[in-house]
């Protein structure tokens, strides 16, 4: 049986990569041990196996060396004003086939001779952040009186992706890695994601995380696109980066939301704090944690009374039962975004791009899975 000798540093660099245990790949490899401490070689079909189970490019384990794996756009992520170390695989791919996406649909947009979009690129971090949100609204329909009218905000946060959808952005939101739900992200390790183009500016928010949270996201990602700049975030609605271009997003994505003038018109100091919350979270139509954050600006909290609601309020939020993935045909359009999905179902249909290109980027390999998609998306009658 051939066998191959590899570097053990990058079985060792593999497996850390995929932030796996030896436990946890003891079963499916016994003599992963052996192999890290160069004692033993695997076969090529056992590294290839060991590959594929920590979502390392096989071709990686061949180098010399560990290679050193850097976040393809702006990281602006910071745990304690630190930047965050090694990126996951699971961020790095869904990265990765954002970007493919993207690269497709800027190419479909040329093809179709599409302007390029005025809003890109439109802020600079000395713009007013008042205005910019209020600009922010006004190209994307966004409106206060809107959201009112609306029965709750997880209706207004569909609404929201599907307006900013409808203006050109590309806004995937998804939890797991293209497709696969084995493949969980983690929003401890980011929330969301700007890909910035002025024909196919992209937002991925994560899809793990609370649909509080990602209301936020989005509108703090959109202030990324409207700055004209790329970058990996750690959008939370707590906090207050050091980093300049987050702390002017985070204000612009709290201002988008909630407006500052508006709130102080509409709140009521001497009212008890969760009652006030729920009807503040009711009349702005956004979550309960955004409305923290704004009475905290507002200076109706101070820093610590600010943290103990806001711990205690993410914890009740987090107990909340999640709901199923639901209908697959309704839910993969929000994971790779309704236009990005029209687009290459009518590119693919006439010719322009392989069908085989079209099930990579979609995720899905079945010709019937692809019709369906096209008749409800309205393309395919």
């Amino acid at each position: 049986m051939n066998r191959v000798t590899i570097n053990p540093k990058l079985l060792q660099w593999a497996r850390k990569r995929a932030r796996k245990s030896k436990d946890a790949l003891a079963k499916r490899f016994p003599k992963l041990e052996l192999w890290e401490r160069g004692e033993a070689d695997p076969t090529l079909k056992q590294l290839e196996s060991f590959a594929k189970a920590t979502h390392a490019p096989v071709g990686y384990l061949f180098l010399p060396e560990p290679p050193v794996e850097l976040v393809p756009i702006p990281d602006c992520r910071t745990v304690g004003n630190e930047h965050i170390g090694r990126p996951s695989p699971d961020l790095l791919d869904t990265i990765y086939i954002c970007q493919q996406r993207q690269e497709w649909y800027r190419d479909f947009a040329r093809i179709m001779s599409d302007a390029p979009l005025p809003f890109v690129g439109c802020a600079e971090l000395s713009s007013d952040i008042e205005a910019t949100a209020e600009t922010m609204r006004h190209a994307l329909g966004f409106g206060i009186d809107e959201r009112r009218r609306m029965p709750t905000w997880t209706e207004v946060l569909r609404r929201f992706i599907g307006q900013a959808d409808a203006l050109g952005v590309l806004v995937m939101v998804s939890g797991v890695v293209g497709s696969n739900t084995r493949r969980g992200l983690d929003p401890t390790e980011f929330r969301g994601f700007a890909l910035s183009d002025d024909l196919a500016p992209l937002v991925f928010i994560n899809g793990a995380d609370t649909k509080a949270a990602q209301m936020f996201t989005l509108a703090h990602e959109l202030a990324h696109i409207w700055l004209g700049q790329s970058a990996l975030s750690d959008a939370r609605v707590s906090g207050a980066p050091r980093h300049e271009i987050e702390h002017w997003c985070n204000q612009v994505a709290a201002e988008f939301l909630v407006p500052l003038h508006l709130l102080r018109a509409e709140y009521k100091a001497d009212a008890e704090l969760a009652v006030e919350i729920n009807r503040l979270a009711r009349h702005f139509k956004v979550s309960t944690l955004v409305i923290l954050r704004r009475i905290h600006d507002v200076g109706g909290l101070t820093s610590d009374e600010f943290w103990e609601a806001y711990n205690s309020e993410l914890d009740r939020l987090l107990s909340l039962p999640k709901g199923s993935g639901g209908d697959f045909y309704l839910t993969l359009p929000a994971r790779v975004s309704r236009r990005f999905a029209r687009a290459l179902v009518v590119s693919t249909l006439e010719g322009q791009t392989l069908y085989r290109d079209a099930f990579r980027l979609l995720g899905f390999s079945k010709l019937a899975t692809f019709n369906e998609l096209g008749h409800r998306l309205g393309v395919i009658l």
